[in-house]
């Protein structure tokens, strides 16, 4: 007789393949597919979801999910039950015709985001917009009366379980006191350096190259993945089937090379997950913070470090060709400058959080009704110009629409990247006292025991433990956001 616990695997494989289908059809959606695909692809994204939802919702479920709570199942198939509740839950709450309508408006918006912002057109952008934001705040709205606890919380929960608005206060509000002097005096400092810039055009082919070349030295399994080029880099795919992206300009190439690092980061914590329980909940990331901490740690931690920069710096010569620009000094501080600037995607780590603080600020008080999408403008150039003294009035491409994750209903997202941070400072001191020799290791080009530290304590976990239990068990504590202050310090000053 199948048990309780085994046709709820077998539910959730049926979920994880189709899911398979819509993360490549998404991927194909913001790469490959032509203009006019737009429509029929969101609608089939659309009716993929309600298929999903259906089958996630479906009568059966919760007392198959009863009845394996009293089965006899080890440690990880108790973690997966977890995690498969958790799931249907999420699910169970929502109407069907909310899930259709919130993916075909987010279908939209992002596809038309692509012309808009490029012409600056933010009323044609917030024409879309609204709606994505009026499903969202029904969606927070049914959440936080299933979970007890405000609009945005509900949603927040989503991409980061556990966390709260309260603690997120508590971490930004910590940040807010301490980095904009930090970055006042990291900026006075950088003041007296010279800094030679690359002088382009560099060939898109060359940069692209060079991405690969790169890939390739962090381990990357290209039998298992991909590089492609979008609108806004990402990694997408599944881990058996990792898509990553990048954007080129060819007027300078440092922002598509730290991009391909930075994805190649979420790319091997996917490409790493737990084989052994295929298609099961358990074998998912843990959360997006833990995701952006991986990016993260690649990107900041290593690749930032004067150690690696020298090491892949020989593999940029050879694409990108020689210049007084491209000594090792010159190379580092150049990958070191800390410039506050429009971009989030492109930002320094000293500035980056004070992109992700404003956008938190905006998208909790979007969700909570406290102001209305034509509020954003103004606020954000109000912010950019308290928090890093930056002027985007009526630039809107450069400001309040840069970003995709609004325009798909993502709100609850954006924090996840500045605690993504803190938990790569965090497990980057955890790998330097494993490994006494990091500095040597990293300057012989010998990264597989930074790899096979991360594989141990973090990728091949999945979801079996909470973010706090898996932070705790790699690092001997709970997130300390302190690592993050002393990281920042000690590099730059």
């Amino acid at each position: 007789m199948t048990s309780a616990y085994q046709q709820l695997t077998h539910t959730f494989q049926r979920l994880a393949r189709f899911s398979h289908l819509s993360a490549i059809a998404g991927w194909d959606m913001q790469t490959m597919m032509p203009p006019a695909g737009s429509q029929a692809r969101g609608e089939a994204l659309a009716e993929l979801s309600v298929l999903q939802h259906s089958i996630l919702t479906d009568a059966a479920i919760k007392p198959w999910l009863d009845a394996a709570e009293q089965e006899s199942l080890d440690d990880v198939q108790r973690a997966n039950l977890h995690e498969m509740r958790r799931a249907w839950q999420q699910a169970a709450i929502l109407p069907a015709s909310l899930v259709e309508a919130k993916s075909i408006a987010g279908s939209r918006c992002e596809h038309a985001w692509r012309q808009q912002r490029p012409a600056n057109d933010w009323q044609g952008f917030a024409t879309n917009l609204k709606e994505v934001v009026k499903l969202s705040r029904q969606e927070a709205e049914i959440r936080a009366q299933a979970n007890g606890c405000s609009r945005y919380d509900a949603l927040l929960d989503v991409f980061e379980p556990g966390m709260t608005s309260a603690r997120l206060d508590e971490l930004f509000g910590a940040l807010k006191q301490w980095l904009p002097p930090l970055l006042q005096r990291i900026v006075e400092k950088q003041r007296q350096e010279s800094v030679e810039q690359p002088v382009g055009p560099f060939a898109i082919e060359s940069q692209r190259q060079l991405g690969l070349s790169i890939m390739q030295v962090l381990g990357f399994d290209f039998n298992a993945g991909r590089l492609d080029v979008s609108a806004h880099p990402f990694c997408g795919g599944v881990p058996e089937d990792v898509r990553i992206t990048t954007r080129y300009n060819e007027k300078e190439f440092l922002s598509a090379m730290m991009g391909v690092i930075h994805e190649t980061g979420h790319a091997r914590y996917e490409q790493n997950l737990p084989k052994s329980w295929p298609g099961q909940p358990v074998a998912l990331a843990r959360s997006t913070a833990i995701h952006e901490s991986q990016s993260l740690f690649m990107e900041m931690q290593l690749a930032r470090s004067a150690e690696c920069l020298q090491l892949i710096l020989p593999q940029v010569i050879r694409h990108i060709g020689e210049g007084t620009a491209l000594n090792a000094n010159n190379f580092v501080r150049l990958n070191q400058r800390v410039k506050p600037g429009f971009i989030r995607v492109d930002a320094d780590e000293v500035s980056y959080p004070t992109h992700v603080i404003l956008r938190y600020e905006i998208e909790r008080a979007l969700i909570a009704g406290d102001i209305e999408v034509e509020d954003i403008p103004a606020l954000w150039d109000e912010k950019m110009q308290r928090y890093l003294g930056i002027d985007t009035r009526g630039n809107y491409r450069d400001g309040c629409m840069q970003d995709i994750h609004w325009t798909d209903g993502a709100f609850g997202y954006f924090p996840t990247y500045t605690l993504g941070a803190m938990y790569a400072a965090q497990l980057f001191q955890a790998v330097k006292r494993a490994l006494p020799d990091l500095t040597q290791l990293i300057a012989t080009g010998d990264l597989q025991p930074i790899f096979s530290w991360l594989e141990q304590n973090i990728w091949q976990h999945g979801s079996r433990f909470s973010t706090r239990q898996l932070i705790e068990n790699a690092t001997g504590e709970d997130l300390n956001p302190e690592y993050f202050r002393r990281h920042l310090e000690q590099r730059y000053l």
